[in-house]
């Protein structure tokens, strides 16, 4: 013999719920019941449950308030609170759709920006070599090899190239004015966008 604690439990988990910035989904497995339409169901109807004992059984124990109101009941609450009408959606599952406020969705999409800004900016941060970063930062128009190491107040040479400049150019920070000639005398460099935005990230946390 089943147990009812075990069918509620049951068919409690066969609900699924997706959250998206602009509605709410929730879908269960299986049909309407013979005879009753979407257009129904939002209008006073009768309760057709697909297992009597089982929608008895919750509504004695306080689960459910009244069998046969449930979606006039979704209906009402989302004109309470300003919402949309709800869609119920039959398909390969019935869906009921709850549409968010405007509010709501704005923010959702602020949030999930500034979220994403953030983690740009620390993935930034965690990719560049503190050396590179000092180089970055002392960048803000085109500097010779001697201008940029002068800044660092860096006094070797061989040191500089090795551990600063190099790496700022090879990570794709910083580039040369004169890229198919390594050598050129006036030769100076330049933050790449990426650069550009490695920079705005640090000034912003410092």
């Amino acid at each position: 013999m089943t147990d009812v604690k075990d069918e509620r439990n049951a068919a409690i988990a066969v609900f699924l719920q997706a959250l998206f910035k602009d509605r709410l989904e929730i879908w269960n497995p299986g049909s309407l019941p013979y005879g009753l339409t979407i257009a129904k169901l939002k209008v006073p109807h009768s309760s057709m449950p697909a297992n009597p004992l089982l929608a008895e059984s919750m509504y004695l124990a306080g689960y459910i308030e009244r069998m046969g109101t449930g979606t006039g009941d979704i209906i009402r609450q989302c004109y309470d609170w300003g919402l949309k009408e709800p869609e119920f959606i039959q398909e390969e599952v019935f869906k009921t759709v709850i549409w968010r406020t405007v509010q709501a969705t704005v923010q959702a999409t602020v949030q999930a920006t500034v979220q994403a800004t953030v983690q740009a900016d620390e993935d930034l941060n965690l990719a560049a070599s503190d050396f590179v970063k000092r180089v970055v930062l002392v960048l803000s128009s085109e500097l010779k090899r001697s201008e940029i190491q002068g800044a660092l107040d860096l006094k070797h040479r061989d040191n500089f190239v090795e551990n600063y400049l190099t790496p700022s150019v090879e990570s794709g920070y910083i580039e040369m004015k004169y890229q198919n000639n390594p050598n050129h005398p006036q030769q100076r460099y330049r933050l790449t966008p990426k650069g550009k935005k490695l920079k705005e990230a640090l000034e912003k946390n410092n």
